[in-house]
């Protein structure tokens, strides 16, 4: 299996250790944004166009952050085969509370109960949406830790969105997003190249415990969203800049270095505007930049600009947005699939834009390239980091498989079933009527588990002591690219992990301990 090693080759430094298969769960219902405009009575295009998205994925009250997290976990595990015992830390990143001291974590043990393994780290990091990457980063660190005894590391990233009704509603979604991390992975972190920024800001918070709504500032929060861009990128500039004089180069690093870029997502909009605002921050640091010809032509009246004085800047920003056109169609565009489609998860968010950008391609075209990631929280805390993908591509290997894993992404989001906004709302005032009430039976009127993808766990009671109990719907389902090619296999309530058919670490020769 890739990323697997034997313990006794373990060293200090294991080799190419980051993302070795991915697991995306959304709910199989969504609100046509269109739709939602003619019911919330605004101008036509105001959140198909103004906020770049098309569709909103939504849970009904039959399902809350435990069930989702679940559900992507179990996918992960059957998808590629792997033994529960074969994990030795669980990381979980969420916003979405539903109890103040007991962690989805915990909950996802219920996963682990016939494998017998408790031996498993980890716990939820919460901080917006930046904590599925923080999650992500305590994964990554412990394999390359002493701490790692040799198996994988599972991350999970689910949240649920939900804004009251008004302005911020359409930027709503749901979902979650599983990864598997280990060494030898097919999309291996660039070590030492993370740029971090964070900083107090109230722009986006949940003050009130008993509701699922935030409070937004939402001039702030775009705010912040483009001054950490442009301070994780400098530092990243920086950082790398030193790599490279260690290695005896004094080229300059930009946008042309990476060959693709996914970012946090809230909307589509804000995405591409981030691009923009990269090309700005080269363009300004840039000692000679040409404004004659290549990308730069005609910004020479934007040099001498002060990029905290231009967040609002309508002609910098639309200048900036044209100049970087051909660089977001060839970069950016196609990470947004999900985003489009699905609505802003949250912490999965940008995990969302990275496998729609692998699920967008073929792997003989992402090969050896660098994809720079942006990830935000509000509150607020953002990186910018890289990740480097194999140069294997051979059939069999494990890009192929990823890749293979994620081909049926656009045939996942197009088999959801279409709502009416006048039931969307329903759901949403019952969620907020009942997500915070114990001694209830689920489903209620809104929700039915033969709406649910086949394999999805789901709510089915909360007690008078606020415990929550959950069953998973049968049978699975693969789909497959060929639409006429969807095949159902019989499923039991839960499957047990394979425990007994794969070892804890695999098998391989032992290998000489070299001093």
């Amino acid at each position: 299996m890739p990323g697997s090693a034997p313990i006794s080759c373990l060293g200090p430094w294991p080799k190419d250790v980051g993302i070795i298969a991915l697991e995306l769960y959304l709910p199989s219902q969504y609100v046509d944004q269109t739709e939602l405009e003619q019911l919330d009575g605004v101008a036509p295009g105001k959140y198909t166009v103004g906020l770049g998205q098309d569709r909103m994925g939504f849970c009904s009250d039959l399902e809350d952050i435990n069930s989702l997290c679940l559900t992507a976990v179990q996918k992960l595990m059957e998808r590629n085969g792997l033994s529960y015992d074969s994990v030795g830390r669980l990381e979980v990143g969420t916003e979405t509370i539903i109890d103040k001291s007991k962690s989805v974590k915990t909950v996802l043990m219920q996963l682990f109960e016939d494998s017998g393994n408790t031996d498993v780290e980890g716990i939820d990091t919460t901080n917006a949406c930046y904590g599925g990457t923080a999650a992500l980063f305590n994964a990554v660190n412990w394999v390359e830790s002493s701490s790692w005894d040799g198996r994988y590391a599972v991350v999970v990233a689910g949240d649920i969105a939900v804004y009251a009704s008004g302005s911020a509603r359409p930027t709503g979604g749901a979902g979650a997003v599983a990864m598997l991390v280990g060494p030898n992975a097919p999309l291996a972190f660039e070590r030492g190249l993370r740029g971090t920024h964070m900083q107090h800001a109230y722009d986006f918070y949940k003050p009130d415990l008993m509701s699922e709504y935030p409070v937004v500032d939402g001039k702030l929060s775009i705010e912040c969203y483009l001054s950490a861009l442009d301070r994780c990128y400098a530092v990243y500039r920086n950082k790398i800049h030193a790599q490279w004089q260690r290695e005896g180069s004094e080229e300059r690093f930009s946008l042309e270095d990476f060959d693709y870029l996914v970012f946090h997502s809230p909307y589509c909009k804000l995405v591409q505007k981030s691009l923009a605002r990269l090309m700005l921050n080269d363009f300004l640091l840039h000692p000679n930049p040409n404004t004659e010809t290549g990308p730069f032509t005609g910004l020479e009246a934007f040099r001498d600009v002060k990029p905290e004085e231009t967040y609002f800047d309508r002609d910098v920003e639309k200048a900036f947005l044209k100049a970087s056109t051909d660089m977001f169609e060839k970069k950016t565009k196609h990470s947004l699939l999900v985003s489009n489609q699905n609505g802003n998860m949250y912490t999965p968010s940008v995990y969302g834009c990275l496998a729609s950008l692998i699920a967008t391609h073929s792997s003989s075209q992402i090969a050896g390239q660098r994809v720079g990631v942006f990830s935000y929280g509000s509150g607020f805390a953002a990186t910018l980091y890289s990740i480097r993908v194999t140069q294997d591509h051979t059939p069999g290997s494990a890009l192929d498989k990823l890749v293979s894993s994620l081909s049926d992404l656009k045939l996942r989001l197009d088999s959801r079933q279409k709502v009416s906004p006048t039931v969307f709302s329903e759901c949403m005032k019952l969620r907020q009527e009942t997500h915070h009430l114990g001694m209830r039976a689920v489903p209620a009127e809104t929700g039915s588990v033969e709406d649910l993808f086949p394999g999805t766990w789901y709510l089915t009671r909360v007690d008078e002591k606020h415990r929550r109990e959950y069953a998973r719907s049968a049978p699975s389902i693969e789909l497959s690219a060929d639409p006429e090619g969807v095949r159902s296999t019989t499923a039991t309530e839960h499957i047990p992990s394979p425990a007994k058919k794969m070892p804890r670490i695999p098998a391989t020769p032992k290998a000489p301990v070299s001093n």
